[in-house]
């Protein structure tokens, strides 16, 4: 029986880890994919001189892997 727990708990454990929630943002488009262990945002924000920012920034334990954007922070 603590077997069949165990396993049940790591199921939990890993979907609450790695199952990311989306949070739009209201500047033009901009959607942040965020879970526990990792981060994927995807700009597309309104900028006043230029039309649109875009770009994906990947983040795995607060460590940026990859960014790959059209302004600079």
């Amino acid at each position: 029986m603590s077997k069949k727990i165990r396993k049940i708990i790591i199921i939990v454990l890993a979907i609450l880890f790695l199952f990311p929630i989306p949070i739009r943002y209201k500047d033009g488009g901009t959607v942040k994919y965020q879970a526990i262990l990792y981060s994927v945002t995807d700009y597309h924000s309104l900028s006043l001189d230029k039309g649109y920012d875009t770009g994906i920034e990947i983040k795995i334990l607060g460590l940026t892997v990859y960014k790959n954007t059209t302004f600079d922070k």
